[in-house]
């Protein structure tokens, strides 16, 4: 039987990560080329999450629950039960997020969500579904930070976003130094269908910082934002600035307990929000030997 030669494991490599670089280099030109991207102020308060680079093991499935209750948000329009720009308000909303993703191989996962909202005199509804593939630079490659990039692209309902068909574009970056971990999401975001088609790339980054306090608590800052248009940033008051305090709790590698209580600075952002992610791990392999644990 022939073996291969060592001298060509990392030409395979080299070609491999050529490929996966021409790919997601034309999924950037194509997202950019082909029109314009969300700006709309409308606050994603259904996952609010900063992304870490690892994907799900293969033959793995992840089950998170997004819980999310705007303490001060916006209010209705008076003689209505919409806000001035006809979508329903977000004060004292309780957003409900499931999302559940499958890993693909070592390297790749695809997740779906299912977004939810209740609110008084509103009952409880259905908002819309998204699906998100993700691929990552492999652990073999040795980079010194861990990238992945993430596309996410779905559907809500105008009454809850006038922007109704969506896609997302989502690098990210993160890197642990010994108690410290940092995570950067330079975000992407895309119309379809709606109001924001005409305004240009929209600009929206996430960030985390987080120190761990013993191996069972983590607990940092993260920072979410929304500048509007690459091409005209928004004024500071209708830019959207959220810094949550928060706290992830290790208690083992199969659960993911993360919240945080998010203040919103500007008068285009809800105010206060209060937010938890419940997540669990399920291993069809029933083992963990050689696995890619996720760090969503």
């Amino acid at each position: 039987m022939k073996c291969i030669s060592k001298a060509i494991v990392p030409t395979i490599q080299s070609a491999t990560l050529k490929m996966l670089a021409k790919r997601w280099l034309s999924w950037l030109a194509l997202f950019l080329a082909s029109g314009a991207l969300s700006v709309a102020l409308a606050q994603d308060n259904y996952e609010i999450q900063v992304y870490g680079s690892e994907t799900v093991a293969p033959k793995t499935t992840m089950l998170e629950l997004h819980s999310n209750f705007t303490a001060e948000g916006s209010e209705s329009a008076p003689g209505s039960k919409f806000t001035a720009d006809g979508v329903y308000p977000t004060n004292h909303a309780e957003h409900e997020t499931v999302e559940i993703t499958q890993g693909l191989n070592s390297w790749s996962e695809v997740g779906f969500y299912i977004f939810t909202g209740a609110r008084s005199g509103d009952g409880w509804q259905w908002v819309g579904d998204h699906i998100r593939p993700r691929v990552r630079a492999p652990d073999s490659w040795h980079w010194p930070v861990g990238v992945s990039l993430s596309m996410e692209f779905g559907y809500q309902r105008a009454v809850f976003d006038k922007d109704t068909w969506t896609m997302e574009l989502r690098p990210i970056v993160d890197k642990t130094i010994g108690r410290w971990y940092f995570s950067v999401n330079p975000a992407l975001e895309r119309s379809f269908h709606g109001p924001s088609v005409p305004q240009g790339v929209g600009f929206s980054p996430n960030a985390k910082f987080s120190y761990d306090f013993n191996k069972y608590i983590s607990g940092g800052l993260e920072y979410y934002a929304s500048y509007g248009s690459i091409t005209g940033v928004a004024s500071l008051r209708n830019q959207q600035q959220q810094f949550f305090p928060a706290i992830d709790l290790n208690v083992s590698p199969n659960w993911e307990i993360n919240f945080g209580l998010g203040i919103g600075p500007t008068a285009g952002t809800d105010h206060l929000i209060v937010k938890g992610i419940l997540g669990r791990r399920f291993d069809w392999t029933h083992h963990r030997a050689g696995s890619s644990e996720s760090t969503q």
